[in-house]
């Protein structure tokens, strides 16, 4: 039997403590250490935010706006569409049942082509859609993109920078000029997508395009549509647009009423950081007050508001001076 008179000590590598990738304690421990740092600085940039105006319709709409727009260039910008038409010749060896024509976002549908048979020895045509509606979709796009981006910086002031942002109301009447001509460019962009929609539809009809195939001219010949294309998600786009313009009218109050203008039509308004002009005598600014240590006693009894004053030339004007040639006579009825 072997007695052991010492700690049994292990000198396989496997009990040894490892750690993933290969990093020491040290390294792990100055990443976490820089991790809570960055938190620390997340914490105190959202500490200093001043979150519940999201809670009010200035914010709030603003959201609105944010995620409308998201939903108005992705409908539009992400569009793909399809539709197949077959043709049927009297040779059935020359017959096409599966032509297809594709079509995407921007719709520059004359560039768009397929081939089509012309039953005449399996010989095929190359046919050309007809328009190009890239003008308005584009437009679309692009006012929802420069909203999205507009509504992103809003918040961030709102949040951030809100006291600039009210003072002198000048961020305000900023703020209410751009929304307005938002408001505006939804307005244009909105009629424009959707006529231009409408023109998008008839052009990619299959019973249009056929129409454009010869071989579908002979009546031995046989035309017809197998798939129409999907544009339910160009007719959101459209209802995005229009719910864009809503929220931006709708925004133009409450913007409205962060300028002050309404104050300073009614003449109540003063400008925080604009300075009063001086009083033109002692009277008009207030100093009319009787001298509390004068009455019965007697005495000089000061009279600040009948004729003198300061004028706009310097010195005090002639009513100073009668007060102090009276000054003796009531010193002596004292006595």
């Amino acid at each position: 039997m072997i007695n052991f008179q010492g700690p049994l000590v292990c000198s396989d590598s496997r009990s040894r403590p490892r750690h993933r990738g290969g990093r020491s304690p040290a390294s792990l421990t100055a990443q976490l250490a820089e991790s809570c740092g960055d938190c620390d600085k997340a914490n105190r940039l959202v500490a200093q935010g001043q979150f519940t105006v999201l809670k009010q319709p200035l914010g709030f709409i603003k959201i609105l706006q944010w995620i409308f727009a998201i939903f108005a260039f992705s409908t539009c910008g992400s569009y793909s569409g399809m539709f197949k038409m077959s043709v049927e010749c009297k040779n059935r060896t020359e017959s096409d049942l599966s032509i297809e024509v594709k079509f995407e976002y921007p719709f520059r549908l004359h560039q768009v082509y397929f081939d089509a048979t012309t039953c005449k020895g399996g010989s095929a045509e190359r046919l050309f859609l007809v328009g190009d509606y890239s003008s308005s979709a584009e437009f679309f796009v692009t006012i929802a993109v420069f909203s999205f981006l507009y509504s992103m910086a809003a918040l961030a002031v709102y949040c951030f920078i809100l006291e600039k942002y009210r003072e002198n109301c000048k961020g305000a009447q900023i703020d209410f000029i751009v929304s307005a001509v938002f408001a505006f460019m939804w307005l244009v962009s909105s009629c424009a997508w959707a006529k231009g929609l409408s023109d998008v539809k008839t052009a990619t009809d299959p019973e249009r395009v056929i129409t454009l195939i010869s071989a579908c001219d002979k009546p031995e010949n046989s035309c017809r549509e197998v798939h129409d294309p999907k544009v339910s998600g160009l007719n959101t786009s459209v209802a995005f647009g229009f719910i864009n313009l809503i929220l931006w009218i709708g925004n133009l109050w409450f913007v409205f009423k962060e300028t002050g203008w309404i104050s300073a039509l009614s003449g109540t308004y003063v400008p925080s950081q604009e300075k009063q002009p001086a009083p033109d005598s002692f009277a008009q600014g207030g100093y009319a007050q009787q001298d509390p240590y004068a009455g019965s006693q007697g005495g000089y009894q000061p009279e600040y508001g009948q004729q003198g004053g300061y004028n706009e030339e310097g010195g005090y004007s002639q009513g100073y001076e009668q007060q102090q040639q009276q000054q003796p006579t009531s010193f002596s009825n004292q006595m």
